[in-house]
């Protein structure tokens, strides 16, 4: 039942069904080379995901091509790297086929190291084209955070920037990272196609997906100048504040709340990709909207045992836990205008301060092995914690001073200290 049915009443063939063909032929040859792409254009993707009686308008507007055939000139798929073989025979077909190929390489992040500054470079993206149509395959490589990552897509100078509307694309613009989805096999317009099994998940993950991958020329540059320290107890520090952050990315992703690294811990992240081995401690960051009253619970849950809690959900909240004698101290921050704040207790005296950051958002990052969230400015954020000198180590520090953008911020009242300044 080839053809025929695919004609408008015209007899002409529309462009719907040309780009309905070609998804078929790249299809066939990825199932034949068993390679397991899966859907990930954002624009079927969310048309799937609507409710079934828009689908079925659809239906009767495109009886054979409801769902892929979205008017856009690009569909996406992705594929786990592992699958990819490079196998020449794939490429070959795809020629034979009358695809035209542009293939992406770029430098594989995983064997960039504070010794070895560029790895040999993989494929990243490739795009395929057939008559105007271009089906864009984004490769997800494994990294040491138990995720998936892919690479942002950069042309290189020799390369045709014809070949696709760029723009257009849904990957490519920045680096992103991903849970690994599960995959469901489903039928779509009478094609054979893996989807995300949580659509509306894997949606909300690619709008939020921008990674930044370390800085390792930068902290190489310094840490020749201050040279890591690698006495027993340092690196022991080390240890102990990779597993209490891995605690922490799973407490509170089992929450579902969102966190960043902050303070030292990102200083430590920006300048020399790991942890400041003198800071004892791990800082993190929670926007006050994603508070939730068990966080203190799930923490004990995990183990740790809850050291303070100063200010309250309105004003200046902030927790710190104690897990293997190492700290781990959240600050809840607050959105004002065009600025965001985080509070500041001291317990003696009940001063408060406030800490004053540029409005900024959040981008994935890796820190010692461990998948975390750093805000996108880093340097805007940092250098408001730091100032212009923050590259230079500094081991006395005064949380109530020495910050360049802490301001005093009143008293709390005395009658309401048993209520805000608790210490256990």
């Amino acid at each position: 039942q080839t053809g025929l049915h695919l004609l408008n009443p015209a007899g002409h063939v529309t462009s719907s069904q040309v780009q309905w063909q070609t998804l078929k032929k790249f299809l066939a040859l990825a199932q034949h080379f068993r390679l397991a792409v899966f859907l990930a254009d954002t624009t079927v993707l969310t048309l799937l995901s609507q409710d079934a009686l828009r689908q079925r308008d659809r239906m009767t507007r495109e009886p054979h091509c409801s769902f892929l055939c979205t008017g856009r000139p690009i569909t996406s798929f992705a594929l786990q790297a592992n699958q990819w073989k490079l196998n020449p025979g794939f490429l070959l077909a795809a020629e034979q086929k009358g695809f035209e190929l542009l293939e992406v390489r770029g430098h594989d992040p995983r064997l960039a190291s504070l010794d070895t500054l560029s790895g040999e470079e993989i494929p990243l993206h490739f795009l395929f084209r057939l008559h105007g149509y271009i089906i864009h395959v984004v490769l997800l490589y494994e990294r040491s955070g138990n995720y998936l990552w892919h690479g942002v897509l950069r042309l290189k100078a020799n390369m045709d920037r014809s070949f696709a509307p760029f723009k257009l694309l849904d990957y490519g613009r920045h680096a992103g990272a991903y849970d690994r989805p599960e995959l469901m096999l489903t039928v779509i317009d009478s094609l054979d196609i893996r989807v995300p099994r949580n659509i509306s998940q894997f949606l909300m993950q690619q709008q939020r997906a921008q990674y930044l991958e370390c800085r390792y020329h930068d902290a190489r540059s310094f840490l020749q100048l201050y040279p890591d320290d690698s006495s027993t107890a340092a690196v022991e520090f080390r240890r102990k504040a990779k597993a209490l952050l891995n605690l922490a990315a799973r407490t509170l992703g089992e929450l579902d709340i969102p966190f960043w690294i902050s303070s030292g811990t990102c200083l430590g992240w920006f300048r020399q990709c790991s942890i400041i081995s003198y800071s004892q401690d791990v800082d993190i960051g929670i926007f006050i909207t994603d508070f939730r009253p068990d966080i203190a619970e799930a923490f004990r849950d995990a183990g740790l045992s809850l050291k303070h809690k100063f200010g309250k959900v309105e004003d200046s909240l902030e927790l710190s836990f104690l897990g293997e004698d190492i700290k781990l101290d959240i600050f809840f921050f607050y959105k004002d205008g065009d600025i965001m704040w985080n509070g500041g207790t001291q317990a003696k005296s009940g001063r408060k301060f406030k800490y004053i950051f540029p409005s900024f958002s959040l981008c994935w990052a890796e820190l010692l092995e461990v998948k975390v969230r750093v805000p996108c400015e880093t340097l805007d954020y940092v250098m408001a914690n730091y100032g212009a000198t923050w590259s230079i180590p500094v081991r006395s520090w005064d949380w109530k001073s020495s910050p360049s953008n802490v301001m005093e911020n009143g008293v709390w009242p005395m009658a309401e200290w048993a209520g805000l300044i608790q210490v256990y």
